[in-house]
């Protein structure tokens, strides 16, 4: 039977992966994004397993409100890259500290 140790440590790769990706990539803004979004999805593996082992739904209900604002942090995230791409003819993480407002 899976246990909640296994939930656990399953929940640390996906967070270990994207935080290595992170660190590992620092060009490419839409990887940077994707690593982002797979840390939300390890934090939320880690609500419902601890939802499910405690038997109760707060957890779940919990996830459902992350979702929502990792929903709308990609959306915003992707605009502002589509935006970018546009003036700039590329999406170069490096080539982004020249913003002057």
């Amino acid at each position: 039977m899976i246990g909640l140790p296994h939930f656990l440590v399953l929940a640390g790769v996906l967070f270990s992966i994207a935080v290595a990706g992170i660190f590992l990539n620092r060009k490419n803004l839409i990887v940077l994004l994707m690593c982002i979004e797979l840390m939300l999805l390890a934090v939320n593996f880690n609500f419902v397993a601890f939802s499910r082992f405690f038997g109760d739904l707060d957890g779940q209900i919990f996830v459902f409100f992350i979702l929502t604002v990792a929903a709308a942090e990609s959306a915003i995230g992707l605009a502002i890259l589509v935006v970018l791409f546009r003036e700039r003819r590329g999406i170069d993480v490096e080539s982004l500290n020249r913003l002057r407002g």
